[in-house]
């Protein structure tokens, strides 16, 4: 039978240990530990952090998990996996928001690639966003305008001009993930790209870049001359 949490010394009980050292003193596991609260019959919650993270093979792994898939893992009911699915996506919105791109004037496709990858890589859908310029090529606005199955991702070229209309933007950036991990772009993505970049000539809105991006890369077609 292992020792409580309660059972162990004071300084070394995760939620005093980081109120008495700080947060950046903590391992994973302690973190998680906070997060979990209580372990499972004959197992701390120390433990059960523990053979959580390494169960996934690593913390970067498991914060890529559903909602779905963390209810999966014996001793994580529903309300253990919310409260860690909102701590993870807290930290990928944190991380994309202290790389904030909005007025930025963008000149060069990793800029872009810098902001988005950190809301992107682990999600386990396709989703499509689209970024706004103004005449000055400073975003102005950046959405979500659709989201697919595990490999595909429908898009409609009238939200997306719907859009960039309600933003006036002058110019868009397309933007898509592979949650497969590979940033190469399919025929039917080129094809996607040409339609919308021959629909922007038309509304007057240029289709300045398409962005793939997949775990930590990415592609820019302009980079690539597929527009």
């Amino acid at each position: 039978m292992q020792f409580t949490v309660k059972e162990m010394p004071l300084e070394e009980r995760p939620r005093e240990k980081l109120a008495l050292r700080g947060a950046h003193n903590l391992t994973d596991a302690e973190l998680l530990a906070i997060l979990l609260r209580t372990g499972l019959k004959g197992k701390n919650v120390l433990t059960v952090a523990m053979e959580l993270i390494n169960s996934s093979g690593n913390l970067a792994r498991l914060a890529t998990k559903s909602l779905k898939e963390l209810q999966k893992i014996p001793g994580i009911g529903k309300d253990k996996a919310i409260t860690l699915a909102a701590a993870f996506e807290l930290s990928r919105r944190s991380l994309s928001q202290e790389r904030s791109i909005l007025k930025k004037k963008i000149t060069s496709p990793d800029e872009i690639a810098d902001f988005l990858i950190p809301l992107l890589r682990d999600r386990v859908n396709e989703v499509f966003l689209i970024i706004c310029l103004n005449s000055a090529n400073q975003v102005i606005a950046h959405k979500q305008v659709s989201e697919g199955t595990l490999d595909m991702s429908l898009v409609s070229p009238r939200e997306i001009f719907k859009t960039a209309l309600e933003y006036e933007a002058k110019s868009i950036i397309l933007v898509h993930n592979h949650p497969s991990g590979n940033p190469e772009p399919s025929n039917e993505d080129i094809q996607i790209t040409r339609t919308l970049a021959e629909a922007g000539k038309i509304m007057n809105i240029k289709v300045y870049d398409h962005i793939i991006i997949a775990g930590n890369a990415y592609v820019s077609f302009v980079e690539r001359k597929l527009i």
